[in-house]
Protein backbone atom coordinates (compact mmCIF):
# COMPACT_ATOMS: atom_id res chain seq x y z
CA UNK A 1 0.00 0.00 0.00
CA UNK A 2 1.39 3.83 -1.27
CA UNK A 3 2.20 5.09 2.51
CA UNK A 4 0.21 8.82 1.44
CA UNK A 5 -3.42 6.65 1.11
CA UNK A 6 -5.56 5.37 3.62
CA UNK A 7 -3.41 6.67 6.67
CA UNK A 8 -4.86 7.78 9.95
CA UNK A 9 -4.65 11.59 9.96
CA UNK A 10 -4.71 14.40 12.93
CA UNK A 11 -7.80 16.08 12.91
CA UNK A 12 -8.70 19.28 14.60
CA UNK A 13 -11.21 19.60 16.95
CA UNK A 14 -13.65 20.82 14.15
CA UNK A 15 -13.17 17.90 12.03
CA UNK A 16 -13.43 15.54 14.66
CA UNK A 17 -16.48 16.92 15.42
CA UNK A 18 -17.86 16.28 11.82
CA UNK A 19 -16.31 12.73 11.84
CA UNK A 20 -18.97 11.79 14.29
CA UNK A 21 -21.84 13.34 12.43
CA UNK A 22 -23.86 9.89 11.42
CA UNK A 23 -25.80 10.63 8.40
CA UNK A 24 -29.50 9.31 8.27
CA UNK A 25 -31.38 7.47 5.21
CA UNK A 26 -34.69 7.49 3.70
CA UNK A 27 -37.17 5.05 4.72
CA UNK A 28 -36.66 2.58 1.63
CA UNK A 29 -33.25 1.97 2.27
CA UNK A 30 -33.43 0.98 6.09
CA UNK A 31 -33.32 -3.09 7.69
CA UNK A 32 -31.75 -5.76 5.82
CA UNK A 33 -34.84 -6.33 2.99
CA UNK A 34 -34.28 -4.74 -0.27
CA UNK A 35 -37.15 -4.31 -1.80
CA UNK A 36 -36.57 -3.26 -6.17
CA UNK A 37 -39.52 -2.24 -8.26
CA UNK A 38 -39.06 -2.21 -12.14
CA UNK A 39 -40.45 -0.03 -14.29
CA UNK A 40 -40.73 0.06 -18.25
CA UNK A 41 -37.86 -0.55 -20.64
CA UNK A 42 -36.00 3.15 -20.90
CA UNK A 43 -35.00 5.30 -24.01
CA UNK A 44 -33.09 8.26 -24.36
CA UNK A 45 -34.22 12.26 -24.52
CA UNK A 46 -32.83 12.22 -27.67
CA UNK A 47 -35.04 9.82 -30.18
CA UNK A 48 -32.72 10.31 -32.92
CA UNK A 49 -29.77 9.35 -31.02
CA UNK A 50 -31.36 5.82 -29.89
CA UNK A 51 -29.98 3.09 -32.49
CA UNK A 52 -26.61 4.38 -32.57
CA UNK A 53 -26.72 4.05 -28.37
CA UNK A 54 -28.48 0.58 -28.33
CA UNK A 55 -26.14 -0.42 -31.30
CA UNK A 56 -23.04 0.57 -29.13
CA UNK A 57 -24.42 -0.75 -26.20
CA UNK A 58 -26.35 -3.84 -26.71
CA UNK A 59 -25.78 -5.65 -23.74
CA UNK A 60 -26.95 -2.66 -21.26
CA UNK A 61 -29.11 -0.47 -23.58
CA UNK A 62 -33.09 -0.11 -22.53
CA UNK A 63 -32.67 -1.59 -19.02
CA UNK A 64 -35.72 -0.97 -16.68
CA UNK A 65 -35.70 2.07 -14.21
CA UNK A 66 -35.44 0.50 -10.77
CA UNK A 67 -37.01 2.07 -7.79
CA UNK A 68 -36.15 0.98 -4.03
CA UNK A 69 -39.37 0.89 -2.07
CA UNK A 70 -39.78 0.95 2.09
CA UNK A 71 -40.70 -2.20 4.05
CA UNK A 72 -44.67 -0.70 4.31
CA UNK A 73 -44.68 -0.12 0.29
CA UNK A 74 -47.59 -2.76 -1.18
CA UNK A 75 -46.29 -3.08 -4.35
CA UNK A 76 -47.18 -6.97 -5.78
CA UNK A 77 -44.51 -6.62 -8.68
CA UNK A 78 -41.45 -5.73 -6.83
CA UNK A 79 -38.50 -8.24 -5.93
CA UNK A 80 -38.11 -8.87 -2.36
CA UNK A 81 -34.12 -9.96 -1.53
CA UNK A 82 -33.96 -11.37 1.53
CA UNK A 83 -30.66 -13.21 0.87
CA UNK A 84 -27.24 -11.27 0.99
CA UNK A 85 -24.39 -13.69 0.39
CA UNK A 86 -20.94 -11.90 0.56
CA UNK A 87 -19.77 -9.70 -2.26
CA UNK A 88 -16.14 -8.31 -2.89
CA UNK A 89 -16.83 -4.59 -4.53
CA UNK A 90 -14.05 -2.59 -5.79
CA UNK A 91 -14.35 1.38 -5.80
CA UNK A 92 -12.58 4.07 -7.30
CA UNK A 93 -12.55 7.75 -7.87
CA UNK A 94 -12.21 8.91 -11.36
CA UNK A 95 -11.94 12.80 -12.24
CA UNK A 96 -11.25 15.89 -10.30
CA UNK A 97 -11.96 15.50 -6.82
CA UNK A 98 -15.36 16.75 -5.20
CA UNK A 99 -16.34 17.56 -1.54
CA UNK A 100 -18.70 14.35 -0.23
CA UNK A 101 -16.97 11.67 -2.49
CA UNK A 102 -15.20 10.08 0.82
CA UNK A 103 -18.91 9.74 2.55
CA UNK A 104 -20.02 7.58 -0.66
CA UNK A 105 -17.33 5.08 0.28
CA UNK A 106 -18.37 4.64 3.73
CA UNK A 107 -22.10 4.33 2.43
CA UNK A 108 -20.97 1.72 0.28
CA UNK A 109 -19.04 0.15 3.29
CA UNK A 110 -21.78 0.38 5.93
CA UNK A 111 -24.20 -1.31 3.48
CA UNK A 112 -21.82 -4.19 2.76
CA UNK A 113 -21.22 -5.06 6.28
CA UNK A 114 -25.08 -4.35 7.51
CA UNK A 115 -26.02 -7.13 4.73
CA UNK A 116 -23.53 -9.09 5.24
CA UNK A 117 -20.34 -8.82 7.52
CA UNK A 118 -17.83 -10.90 5.46
CA UNK A 119 -18.34 -8.25 2.31
CA UNK A 120 -15.34 -6.89 0.90
CA UNK A 121 -15.06 -3.37 -0.29
CA UNK A 122 -11.71 -2.64 -2.09
CA UNK A 123 -10.76 1.17 -2.77
CA UNK A 124 -8.24 1.28 -5.67
CA UNK A 125 -5.15 3.54 -4.89
CA UNK A 126 -4.11 6.26 -6.79
CA UNK A 127 -7.35 6.34 -8.74
CA UNK A 128 -8.01 4.38 -12.65
CA UNK A 129 -4.16 4.13 -12.72
CA UNK A 130 -4.41 2.06 -9.89
CA UNK A 131 -7.62 0.25 -11.04
CA UNK A 132 -5.19 -1.27 -13.90
CA UNK A 133 -2.40 -1.67 -11.86
CA UNK A 134 -4.53 -3.70 -9.03
CA UNK A 135 -3.10 -1.68 -6.30
CA UNK A 136 -5.66 -1.61 -3.53
CA UNK A 137 -6.52 -0.81 -0.06
CA UNK A 138 -8.84 -3.49 1.83
CA UNK A 139 -11.81 -0.36 3.13
CA UNK A 140 -12.25 -1.22 6.80
CA UNK A 141 -13.74 0.82 9.83
CA UNK A 142 -10.13 2.06 11.15
CA UNK A 143 -9.30 2.86 7.40
CA UNK A 144 -12.86 4.96 7.37
CA UNK A 145 -12.28 6.84 11.18
CA UNK A 146 -10.48 10.22 10.30
CA UNK A 147 -12.27 10.45 6.72
CA UNK A 148 -15.72 10.45 7.45
CA UNK A 149 -17.43 14.03 6.55
CA UNK A 150 -14.17 14.96 5.08
CA UNK A 151 -13.37 16.65 1.81
CA UNK A 152 -10.95 15.86 -0.85
CA UNK A 153 -10.25 12.43 -2.12
CA UNK A 154 -7.08 11.80 -0.21
CA UNK A 155 -8.39 8.55 1.18
CA UNK A 156 -7.85 6.70 -2.17
CA UNK A 157 -6.10 9.55 -4.10
CA UNK A 158 -7.38 10.06 -7.73
CA UNK A 159 -5.90 10.58 -11.34
CA UNK A 160 -7.94 12.38 -14.22
CA UNK A 161 -7.53 9.68 -17.11
CA UNK A 162 -9.71 8.13 -18.31
CA UNK A 163 -11.17 4.44 -18.47
CA UNK A 164 -11.07 4.59 -22.42
CA UNK A 165 -8.40 2.80 -24.61
CA UNK A 166 -8.44 -0.65 -25.39
CA UNK A 167 -5.57 -1.25 -22.74
CA UNK A 168 -7.20 0.29 -20.46
CA UNK A 169 -10.62 -1.43 -20.67
CA UNK A 170 -8.58 -4.61 -20.38
CA UNK A 171 -6.84 -3.71 -17.56
CA UNK A 172 -9.67 -2.89 -15.48
CA UNK A 173 -11.89 -6.41 -16.66
CA UNK A 174 -8.43 -8.32 -15.96
CA UNK A 175 -8.04 -6.51 -12.43
CA UNK A 176 -11.67 -7.40 -11.83
CA UNK A 177 -11.58 -10.95 -12.61
CA UNK A 178 -8.00 -11.24 -10.71
CA UNK A 179 -9.44 -10.29 -7.71
CA UNK A 180 -12.60 -11.59 -8.08
CA UNK A 181 -14.82 -8.68 -7.92
CA UNK A 182 -19.01 -8.96 -7.98
CA UNK A 183 -19.24 -4.74 -8.13
CA UNK A 184 -17.13 -2.30 -9.41
CA UNK A 185 -18.44 1.27 -8.31
CA UNK A 186 -16.93 4.37 -10.26
CA UNK A 187 -17.34 7.62 -8.69
CA UNK A 188 -16.84 10.69 -10.94
CA UNK A 189 -18.62 12.91 -13.62
CA UNK A 190 -19.87 13.22 -16.71
CA UNK A 191 -16.45 11.60 -18.40
CA UNK A 192 -16.30 8.92 -15.39
CA UNK A 193 -19.85 7.52 -15.68
CA UNK A 194 -19.48 7.11 -19.93
CA UNK A 195 -16.19 5.27 -18.87
CA UNK A 196 -18.68 3.23 -16.57
CA UNK A 197 -21.09 2.42 -18.75
CA UNK A 198 -18.60 1.38 -21.34
CA UNK A 199 -17.25 -0.85 -18.90
CA UNK A 200 -20.09 -2.17 -17.99
CA UNK A 201 -20.95 -3.27 -21.79
CA UNK A 202 -17.88 -4.67 -22.09
CA UNK A 203 -18.09 -7.28 -18.92
CA UNK A 204 -21.58 -8.07 -20.35
CA UNK A 205 -20.08 -9.28 -23.71
CA UNK A 206 -17.06 -10.61 -22.01
CA UNK A 207 -19.34 -12.61 -20.06
CA UNK A 208 -17.48 -11.02 -16.66
CA UNK A 209 -19.52 -11.46 -13.54
CA UNK A 210 -18.75 -7.50 -12.11
CA UNK A 211 -21.60 -5.12 -12.16
CA UNK A 212 -20.44 -1.66 -12.62
CA UNK A 213 -22.08 1.28 -10.85
CA UNK A 214 -21.70 4.78 -11.60
CA UNK A 215 -22.04 7.66 -8.45
CA UNK A 216 -23.00 11.07 -9.92
CA UNK A 217 -19.82 13.01 -8.02
CA UNK A 218 -18.83 16.36 -9.45
CA UNK A 219 -18.16 20.00 -8.18
CA UNK A 220 -19.55 21.59 -11.73
CA UNK A 221 -22.81 20.70 -11.31
CA UNK A 222 -23.16 19.51 -15.10
CA UNK A 223 -23.86 16.06 -14.28
CA UNK A 224 -28.02 16.83 -14.94
CA UNK A 225 -30.32 15.14 -16.58
CA UNK A 226 -34.02 13.71 -16.48
CA UNK A 227 -32.64 11.25 -13.64
CA UNK A 228 -29.93 13.28 -11.49
CA UNK A 229 -31.28 16.27 -10.09
CA UNK A 230 -27.77 17.40 -8.17
CA UNK A 231 -23.98 15.97 -8.41
CA UNK A 232 -21.93 15.53 -4.86
CA UNK A 233 -19.83 18.59 -4.37
CA UNK A 234 -21.79 20.86 -6.25
CA UNK A 235 -23.70 22.01 -2.58
CA UNK A 236 -20.46 22.59 -0.75
CA UNK A 237 -18.32 24.69 -3.95
CA UNK A 238 -21.20 27.04 -4.38
CA UNK A 239 -21.86 27.56 -0.77
CA UNK A 240 -17.97 27.76 0.37
CA UNK A 241 -17.55 30.33 -3.15
CA UNK A 242 -20.11 32.38 -2.44
CA UNK A 243 -19.33 33.31 0.86
CA UNK A 244 -15.80 33.99 -0.19
CA UNK A 245 -17.47 36.13 -2.84
CA UNK A 246 -19.73 37.48 -0.58
CA UNK A 247 -16.45 38.81 1.13
CA UNK A 248 -15.02 40.69 -1.45
CA UNK A 249 -18.75 42.28 -2.53
CA UNK A 250 -18.77 43.68 1.12
CA UNK A 251 -14.34 44.82 0.56
CA UNK A 252 -16.00 46.46 -2.66
CA UNK A 253 -18.79 48.11 -0.79
CA UNK A 254 -16.39 49.31 1.64
CA UNK A 255 -13.12 50.94 0.11
CA UNK A 256 -15.56 52.18 -2.99
CA UNK A 257 -12.84 51.72 -5.47
CA UNK A 258 -12.31 48.59 -7.21
CA UNK A 259 -14.17 46.42 -9.49
CA UNK A 260 -13.30 42.52 -8.71
CA UNK A 261 -12.94 40.10 -11.49
CA UNK A 262 -13.77 36.81 -9.90
CA UNK A 263 -13.88 33.60 -12.02
CA UNK A 264 -15.24 30.73 -10.71
CA UNK A 265 -14.63 26.90 -11.80
CA UNK A 266 -16.89 25.48 -14.69
CA UNK A 267 -15.20 24.59 -17.95
CA UNK A 268 -18.61 23.14 -19.59
CA UNK A 269 -20.90 24.78 -18.23
CA UNK A 270 -21.91 27.96 -15.68
CA UNK A 271 -23.75 25.97 -12.91
CA UNK A 272 -21.39 27.43 -10.13
CA UNK A 273 -21.06 30.88 -11.41
CA UNK A 274 -25.05 30.64 -11.91
CA UNK A 275 -25.60 29.30 -8.16
CA UNK A 276 -23.13 31.63 -6.62
CA UNK A 277 -24.86 34.50 -8.02
CA UNK A 278 -28.17 33.86 -6.86
CA UNK A 279 -26.63 32.85 -3.48
CA UNK A 280 -24.27 35.97 -2.84
CA UNK A 281 -25.94 38.85 -5.49
CA UNK A 282 -22.80 40.08 -6.94
CA UNK A 283 -23.11 43.04 -9.45
CA UNK A 284 -22.78 40.83 -12.74
CA UNK A 285 -22.49 37.47 -13.87
CA UNK A 286 -21.45 36.48 -17.95
CA UNK A 287 -22.60 33.39 -18.58
CA UNK A 288 -20.74 31.04 -21.30
CA UNK A 289 -24.36 29.52 -22.25
CA UNK A 290 -25.29 33.24 -22.85
CA UNK A 291 -22.03 33.93 -25.01
CA UNK A 292 -22.86 31.06 -27.16
CA UNK A 293 -26.29 31.59 -27.56
CA UNK A 294 -26.17 35.58 -28.31
CA UNK A 295 -22.74 34.84 -30.72
CA UNK A 296 -20.82 37.45 -28.29
CA UNK A 297 -17.55 38.51 -29.43
CA UNK A 298 -14.94 39.69 -27.00
CA UNK A 299 -15.91 43.41 -28.12
CA UNK A 300 -19.36 42.76 -27.13
CA UNK A 301 -18.68 41.38 -24.02
CA UNK A 302 -16.14 44.36 -23.12
CA UNK A 303 -18.47 46.90 -24.45
CA UNK A 304 -21.44 45.14 -22.21
CA UNK A 305 -19.28 45.40 -18.94
CA UNK A 306 -18.03 48.84 -19.79
CA UNK A 307 -21.37 50.37 -20.50
CA UNK A 308 -22.36 48.63 -16.69
CA UNK A 309 -19.34 50.19 -14.95
CA UNK A 310 -20.52 53.52 -16.36
CA UNK A 311 -24.07 53.07 -15.78
CA UNK A 312 -22.85 52.38 -12.19
CA UNK A 313 -20.45 55.54 -12.07
CA UNK A 314 -23.46 58.04 -13.25
CA UNK A 315 -24.80 56.45 -9.74
CA UNK A 316 -21.75 57.56 -7.95
CA UNK A 317 -20.67 53.87 -7.98
CA UNK A 318 -17.26 53.15 -9.11
CA UNK A 319 -16.93 49.32 -8.13
CA UNK A 320 -18.63 46.35 -8.26
CA UNK A 321 -18.26 42.64 -8.33
CA UNK A 322 -18.46 40.57 -11.55
CA UNK A 323 -18.63 36.69 -12.14
CA UNK A 324 -17.02 34.77 -15.03
CA UNK A 325 -16.91 30.27 -15.57
CA UNK A 326 -13.42 29.69 -16.23
CA UNK A 327 -15.19 28.26 -19.38
CA UNK A 328 -16.37 31.36 -20.71
CA UNK A 329 -13.36 31.65 -23.33
CA UNK A 330 -14.84 28.17 -25.26
CA UNK A 331 -18.01 30.67 -25.80
CA UNK A 332 -15.80 32.93 -27.60
CA UNK A 333 -14.87 31.75 -31.20
CA UNK A 334 -11.98 34.05 -31.98
CA UNK A 335 -10.15 33.52 -28.69
CA UNK A 336 -10.87 29.90 -28.18
CA UNK A 337 -6.80 29.57 -28.87
CA UNK A 338 -5.99 31.31 -25.85
CA UNK A 339 -7.93 28.57 -23.91
CA UNK A 340 -4.92 28.33 -21.04
CA UNK A 341 -5.44 32.50 -20.57
CA UNK A 342 -6.59 33.61 -17.41
CA UNK A 343 -9.89 35.01 -18.20
CA UNK A 344 -10.82 37.14 -15.76
CA UNK A 345 -7.24 39.37 -16.20
CA UNK A 346 -7.46 39.26 -19.98
CA UNK A 347 -11.06 40.95 -19.42
CA UNK A 348 -10.21 43.24 -16.49
CA UNK A 349 -7.27 44.51 -19.27
CA UNK A 350 -9.69 45.27 -22.30
CA UNK A 351 -11.89 46.83 -20.02
CA UNK A 352 -9.89 49.12 -18.24
CA UNK A 353 -8.43 49.97 -21.30
CA UNK A 354 -12.08 50.78 -22.83
CA UNK A 355 -12.82 52.97 -19.58
CA UNK A 356 -9.40 54.86 -20.08
CA UNK A 357 -10.56 55.76 -23.81
CA UNK A 358 -13.92 56.88 -22.97
CA UNK A 359 -12.31 59.14 -19.67
CA UNK A 360 -10.22 60.82 -22.23
CA UNK A 361 -13.08 61.24 -24.66
CA UNK A 362 -15.04 62.56 -22.04
CA UNK A 363 -18.37 60.11 -22.27
CA UNK A 364 -17.14 58.42 -18.72
CA UNK A 365 -16.92 60.87 -15.83
CA UNK A 366 -16.66 58.44 -13.27
CA UNK A 367 -13.51 57.25 -11.16
CA UNK A 368 -10.37 56.11 -12.74
CA UNK A 369 -10.97 51.86 -13.07
CA UNK A 370 -9.00 50.16 -10.97
CA UNK A 371 -9.45 45.88 -11.52
CA UNK A 372 -8.58 43.32 -8.79
CA UNK A 373 -8.52 39.62 -10.11
CA UNK A 374 -9.28 36.48 -8.54
CA UNK A 375 -9.63 32.91 -9.15
CA UNK A 376 -11.36 31.03 -6.49
CA UNK A 377 -11.19 27.20 -7.33
CA UNK A 378 -8.83 24.72 -5.18
CA UNK A 379 -10.02 27.07 -2.03
CA UNK A 380 -13.66 25.41 -2.73
CA UNK A 381 -12.79 22.26 -4.13
CA UNK A 382 -11.05 20.96 -0.89
CA UNK A 383 -13.13 22.19 1.98
CA UNK A 384 -15.14 19.99 4.33
CA UNK A 385 -18.53 18.83 2.87
CA UNK A 386 -21.60 20.53 3.44
CA UNK A 387 -24.76 18.62 5.63
CA UNK A 388 -26.21 17.96 1.89
CA UNK A 389 -23.41 16.43 0.20
CA UNK A 390 -22.40 14.45 3.53
CA UNK A 391 -25.99 13.08 3.86
CA UNK A 392 -26.56 12.51 -0.32
CA UNK A 393 -22.78 11.01 -0.80
CA UNK A 394 -23.64 8.94 2.46
CA UNK A 395 -27.17 7.49 0.94
CA UNK A 396 -25.79 7.42 -2.87
CA UNK A 397 -23.01 4.69 -1.22
CA UNK A 398 -26.55 2.72 0.01
CA UNK A 399 -27.99 2.53 -2.86
CA UNK A 400 -24.91 1.51 -4.94
CA UNK A 401 -25.03 -1.88 -2.51
CA UNK A 402 -28.35 -2.28 -3.72
CA UNK A 403 -28.04 -1.76 -7.07
CA UNK A 404 -25.25 -4.54 -7.07
CA UNK A 405 -27.90 -7.06 -4.77
CA UNK A 406 -30.65 -6.77 -7.18
CA UNK A 407 -27.42 -7.80 -9.81
CA UNK A 408 -27.84 -4.10 -11.83
CA UNK A 409 -25.11 -3.61 -14.46
CA UNK A 410 -24.61 -0.58 -15.88
CA UNK A 411 -26.92 1.91 -13.84
CA UNK A 412 -26.39 4.89 -12.14
CA UNK A 413 -27.16 5.43 -8.92
CA UNK A 414 -30.42 8.41 -8.01
CA UNK A 415 -31.52 10.18 -5.38
CA UNK A 416 -34.36 12.86 -6.54
CA UNK A 417 -36.96 14.90 -4.62
CA UNK A 418 -33.48 16.39 -3.47
CA UNK A 419 -35.52 18.98 -2.30
CA UNK A 420 -37.85 17.94 -0.09
CA UNK A 421 -36.62 16.48 3.96
CA UNK A 422 -34.56 13.55 3.60
CA UNK A 423 -37.05 11.20 4.99
CA UNK A 424 -38.75 12.28 1.29
CA UNK A 425 -36.04 11.37 -0.73
CA UNK A 426 -36.67 8.68 -3.79
CA UNK A 427 -33.83 6.50 -4.53
CA UNK A 428 -33.50 4.46 -7.39
CA UNK A 429 -31.18 3.45 -10.32
CA UNK A 430 -30.89 4.60 -14.21
CA UNK A 431 -29.18 2.52 -16.82
CA UNK A 432 -26.26 5.32 -17.87
CA UNK A 433 -27.03 4.32 -20.99
CA UNK A 434 -30.39 6.25 -20.95
CA UNK A 435 -28.65 9.19 -20.55
CA UNK A 436 -26.77 9.40 -23.17
CA UNK A 437 -26.35 11.60 -26.60
CA UNK A 438 -24.99 11.47 -29.82
CA UNK A 439 -23.73 14.99 -31.01
CA UNK A 440 -23.54 15.68 -34.24
CA UNK A 441 -20.58 17.90 -35.60
CA UNK A 442 -20.74 19.49 -39.38
CA UNK A 443 -17.44 18.51 -41.56
CA UNK A 444 -18.76 20.56 -44.32
CA UNK A 445 -20.97 21.93 -46.76
CA UNK A 446 -23.98 19.25 -46.61
CA UNK A 447 -21.44 16.85 -44.25
CA UNK A 448 -22.24 15.94 -40.91
CA UNK A 449 -20.22 13.40 -38.98
CA UNK A 450 -22.12 11.55 -35.72
CA UNK A 451 -19.64 10.94 -32.75
CA UNK A 452 -19.56 8.57 -30.14
CA UNK A 453 -22.68 8.00 -27.85
CA UNK A 454 -21.50 9.50 -24.26
CA UNK A 455 -23.66 11.18 -21.08
CA UNK A 456 -22.55 15.02 -21.99
CA UNK A 457 -22.37 18.30 -19.49
CA UNK A 458 -25.72 19.94 -19.17
CA UNK A 459 -25.25 23.29 -20.02
CA UNK A 460 -27.63 25.72 -18.19
CA UNK A 461 -30.72 25.94 -18.99
CA UNK A 462 -31.52 29.83 -20.57
CA UNK A 463 -35.40 28.70 -20.69
CA UNK A 464 -35.27 26.96 -16.66
CA UNK A 465 -36.65 28.46 -13.47
CA UNK A 466 -33.10 29.50 -12.49
CA UNK A 467 -31.62 31.53 -14.83
CA UNK A 468 -35.33 33.21 -15.06
CA UNK A 469 -34.47 34.41 -11.17
CA UNK A 470 -31.45 35.58 -12.43
CA UNK A 471 -33.13 37.64 -14.91
CA UNK A 472 -35.88 38.65 -12.54
CA UNK A 473 -33.09 40.24 -10.83
CA UNK A 474 -30.38 41.31 -12.96
CA UNK A 475 -30.91 44.91 -12.64
CA UNK A 476 -31.49 44.86 -9.24
CA UNK A 477 -28.08 43.26 -8.54
CA UNK A 478 -26.39 45.60 -10.91
CA UNK A 479 -27.57 48.58 -9.16
CA UNK A 480 -28.52 48.71 -6.21
CA UNK A 481 -25.99 46.63 -4.50
CA UNK A 482 -27.98 44.10 -2.76
CA UNK A 483 -24.85 41.78 -1.74
CA UNK A 484 -25.98 38.82 0.31
CA UNK A 485 -23.54 36.99 2.56
CA UNK A 486 -24.82 33.62 3.59
CA UNK A 487 -21.77 33.08 6.02
CA UNK A 488 -19.55 30.17 6.10
CA UNK A 489 -20.58 26.54 5.98
CA UNK A 490 -22.89 25.44 8.69
CA UNK A 491 -23.21 22.44 9.86
CA UNK A 492 -25.50 23.00 12.74
CA UNK A 493 -28.01 25.60 13.42
CA UNK A 494 -29.58 28.50 10.65
CA UNK A 495 -28.36 27.46 7.21
CA UNK A 496 -26.99 24.28 7.97
CA UNK A 497 -29.75 22.74 5.95
CA UNK A 498 -30.39 25.23 3.41
CA UNK A 499 -29.82 23.57 -0.58
CA UNK A 500 -28.81 25.32 -3.53
CA UNK A 501 -30.94 27.84 -4.92
CA UNK A 502 -31.14 26.08 -8.41
CA UNK A 503 -32.23 22.76 -6.72
CA UNK A 504 -35.25 24.78 -4.81
CA UNK A 505 -36.51 26.47 -7.75
CA UNK A 506 -36.48 23.72 -10.57
CA UNK A 507 -39.55 21.16 -11.05
CA UNK A 508 -36.96 17.70 -11.24
CA UNK A 509 -38.25 14.59 -9.30
CA UNK A 510 -38.48 13.24 -13.19
CA UNK A 511 -38.20 9.40 -11.55
CA UNK A 512 -41.26 10.13 -8.89
CA UNK A 513 -43.30 11.40 -11.89
CA UNK A 514 -42.38 8.67 -14.14
CA UNK A 515 -43.58 6.32 -11.14
CA UNK A 516 -46.67 8.22 -10.89
CA UNK A 517 -48.04 7.83 -14.44
CA UNK A 518 -46.91 4.15 -14.28
CA UNK A 519 -49.57 4.39 -11.24
CA UNK A 520 -52.18 6.24 -13.69
CA UNK A 521 -51.86 3.82 -16.34
CA UNK A 522 -52.01 0.68 -13.98
CA UNK A 523 -55.40 2.38 -12.68
CA UNK A 524 -56.73 2.67 -16.22
CA UNK A 525 -55.83 -1.16 -16.90
CA UNK A 526 -57.43 -2.24 -13.83
CA UNK A 527 -60.73 0.20 -15.07
CA UNK A 528 -60.82 -0.64 -18.43
CA UNK A 529 -60.75 -4.71 -18.39
CA UNK A 530 -63.16 -6.96 -21.31
CA UNK A 531 -66.29 -6.50 -19.84
CA UNK A 532 -67.17 -3.29 -18.56
CA UNK A 533 -69.14 -0.96 -19.49
CA UNK A 534 -69.42 0.90 -23.21
CA UNK A 535 -69.62 3.88 -21.57
CA UNK A 536 -66.24 3.75 -19.40
CA UNK A 537 -64.58 1.86 -22.94
CA UNK A 538 -65.74 5.10 -25.19
CA UNK A 539 -64.36 7.49 -22.19
CA UNK A 540 -61.14 5.81 -21.98
CA UNK A 541 -60.39 5.35 -25.95
CA UNK A 542 -61.48 9.18 -26.11
CA UNK A 543 -59.18 10.28 -23.66
CA UNK A 544 -56.56 7.86 -24.47
CA UNK A 545 -56.63 9.35 -28.17
CA UNK A 546 -56.42 12.76 -27.37
CA UNK A 547 -53.45 12.26 -25.20
CA UNK A 548 -51.16 10.25 -27.18
CA UNK A 549 -52.34 13.15 -30.38
CA UNK A 550 -50.86 15.64 -27.57
CA UNK A 551 -47.67 13.72 -27.28
CA UNK A 552 -47.08 12.88 -31.05
CA UNK A 553 -46.64 16.95 -31.63
CA UNK A 554 -44.47 17.31 -28.64
CA UNK A 555 -42.11 14.60 -28.78
CA UNK A 556 -38.83 15.06 -30.84
CA UNK A 557 -39.15 11.52 -32.40
CA UNK A 558 -42.30 13.53 -34.25
CA UNK A 559 -40.68 16.86 -34.97
CA UNK A 560 -37.97 15.96 -37.32
CA UNK A 561 -35.48 18.03 -34.87
CA UNK A 562 -32.12 17.07 -34.34
CA UNK A 563 -30.71 17.79 -31.10
CA UNK A 564 -27.01 19.18 -30.89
Amino acid sequence: MDSDFGVERELSDLQKHRSLYQPELPPCLQGTTIRVEFGDATTTADPSGAHSISRAFPHTYGQPLAHFLRATSQVPDAQIITEHPPIRVGVVFCGRQSPGGHNVIWGIYTALKLHNPNSILLGFLGGSEGLFAQKTLEITDDVLSTYKNQGGYDLLGRTKDQIKTTEQVNAALATCKALKLDGLVIIGGVTSNTDAAQLAETFAEAKCPTKVVGVPVTLNGDLKNQFVEANVGFDTICKVNSQLISNVCTDALSAEKYYYFIRLMGRKASHVALECTLQSHPNMVILGEEIASSKLTLFDLTKQICDAVQARAEQDKNHGVILLPEGIIESIPEVYALLQIETEKLLAHLVETEMNKRLKEGTYKGKKFNAICHFFGYQARGSLPSKFDCDYAYVLGHVSYHILAAGLNGYMATVTNLKSPLNKWRCGAAPISAMMTVKRYSRGPGISSIGKPAVHPAAVDLTGKAYELLRQNATKFLMDDVYRNPGPLQFDGPGADTKTVTLCVEDQDYMGRIKKLQEYLDKVRNIVKPGCSQDVLKAALSAMASVTDILSVISPSSTGSTPV
